[in-house]
């Protein structure tokens, strides 16, 4: 399934029905008064966030979206039937605007949140109710009030606990698979990971794993210009703004002994080039790749450039320190909120 991430849609709520214009007319009763029925409520435009949806997808082809009139209203002082809402099921994590005004209509964070998009007409009501004392026989009723209309922007930004980001081939991909249940494309050659992954981290139960289970995601490799759209970066970069903290992953062989910090460098110039809030978040510095040849040599130039900094040592394909780097992960989303 191609990842839809954005999209621009119209939605329309239902009229309301027609109030009827009637009248009684029955044996012995020559003169019935009036009996017109109210029109029915249109449709509501309604969005409800689930877990069952991941992507947009639904709108890349489905552009306007249309809820049930009511229906008229009728003799005997029958109402006409409501119109049918439309429910329309989103991924959690999504944000729906009003493309005109720019304004934010809805954040959907919880699973099963419901939001009236848009309110379906008021029904007209019908002649029965304009009978008075001094008008017996009113022979006019009220049309339905037209439903609204509304263009709007949806975006989905995903919601995670982490985000694992870095160069392209940094090992993000098979670190979410090593410490969850995502499997995601896993090659080396840049750009395998082409939309986000997320996956569920189980926390254990003994110290210093305890906690609750939390979510990871892997985020497309990073390259420099990407706050600029270079490489998928910035198509990308939004689905970490949610995150409460950053796994920041470098692959030790990219390390340039001479400057040491370059790759660890670039990668947050980035992020603060595209956001400051992004570039505030804690973040955990992890040097992957620990089982190839020199990777000692090389981490130990880089943690002595970043003496301040608390470094994590790993090896995703070995799963050496992945242990490690979970309670650390753990202990800090403990005091992170």
């Amino acid at each position: 399934m191609k990842f839809i991430d954005e999209a621009i849609i119209t939605v329309q709520s239902g009229d309301g029905g027609r109030g009827c214009v009637s009248f009684r007319r029955e044996k012995f009763i020559p003169r019935g008064g009036p009996d017109g029925g109210d029109g029915g409520k249109g449709g509501d435009i309604v969005f409800v966030a689930t877990s069952r949806k991941r992507t947009l997808y639904q709108f890349q082809y489905r552009k306007k979206l249309k809820a049930k009139n009511g229906g008229g209203g009728q003799g005997k002082k029958k109402a006409g039937k409501n119109g049918e809402d439309l429910k329309i099921e989103i991924p959690i994590g999504t944000l729906v605007f009003n493309v005109e005004t720019g304004c934010l209509i809805k954040d959907f964070v919880k699973p099963g949140e419901t939001f009236v998009i848009a309110k379906g007409g008021r029904g007209g009501q019908g002649n029965t109710r304009f009978k008075s004392s001094t008008n017996r026989t009113p022979r006019f009723a009220q049309p339905g009030e037209p439903g609204e209309t509304l263009t709007l922007k949806i975006e989905l930004k995903l919601l995670a606990d982490v985000g694992i980001i870095g160069l392209p081939n940094a090992g993000k991909s098979t670190l979410i698979s090593v410490i969850s249940s995502a499997r995601p494309k896993i090659a080396d050659y840049p750009f395998t990971t082409l939309t986000p992954n997320l996956g569920v981290v189980q926390t254990g139960l003994k110290e210093p794993f305890r906690g609750e289970p939390f979510v990871v995601a892997d985020i497309p490799g990073l390259i420099a210009g990407a706050h600029k759209g270079a490489g998928l970066g910035i198509r990308f970069l939004k689905h970490i703004e949610r995150t409460r903290i950053l796994i920041h992953l470098i692959d030790i062989s990219s390390i340039d002994t001479n400057h040491p910090l370059d790759v660890y460098n670039a990668i947050n110039r980035e992020l603060a080039l595209y956001s400051k809030n992004l570039a505030k978040k804690p973040q955990i510095i992890v040097l992957n790749k620990l089982d190839i040849p020199g990777a000692k040599e090389a981490a130990d130039i880089f943690q002595s450039a970043a003496k301040e900094k608390k470094i994590a040592l790993i090896s995703a394909i070995t799963g050496k320190g992945v242990d490690h780097l979970k309670s650390q992960i753990v202990q800090l989303l403990n005091v992170t909120h």
